[in-house]
């Protein structure tokens, strides 16, 4: 008899850092709009469940203002909206995301890069092959 063994959820962040790593697997496609939906597919999930917000979960609330104010542009659209406008498609769009989310997980509480922020337990650095 084999005995199932509970499994940790892993964190937002670490969430982040698989679907970087591995993009199609999770999304479909390199796409930042698949991954937008995928994040309000995980955010529905969480509220229907009645999990609560994690401490990550609330931080990333602030991307979106972080990006309004990282292109200076006030406006009701959606991060991924605003990444997308200054991309040149989804594949860019979706790897400048992870570049932008990296500068926002080292920013620090006054909106700007921290040099001194080491948090690279919370995200990945980009892999080289080769």
């Amino acid at each position: 008899m084999q005995i199932l063994r509970e499994k940790k959820m892993s964190s937002f962040y670490e969430m982040l850092t698989k679907i970087k790593q591995r993009p199609s697997m999770y999304l479909g496609r390199r796409s930042l709009s698949h991954l937008q939906v995928f994040l309000d597919g995980y955010s529905l999930a969480r509220r229907e469940m009645e999990v609560p917000i994690t401490e990550e979960e609330r931080e990333f609330e602030e991307f979106q203002e972080w990006i309004e104010r990282r292109f200076d542009q006030p406006s009701t659209q959606s991060w991924d909206r605003i990444i997308l406008f200054y991309s040149e498609d989804e594949r860019e769009a979706l790897d400048r995301f992870f570049e932008l989310f990296g500068e926002f997980v080292h920013r620090d509480k006054h909106g700007e890069v921290d040099a001194g922020a080491h948090r690279e337990d919370k995200i990945a650095k980009p892999q080289t092959v080769g």
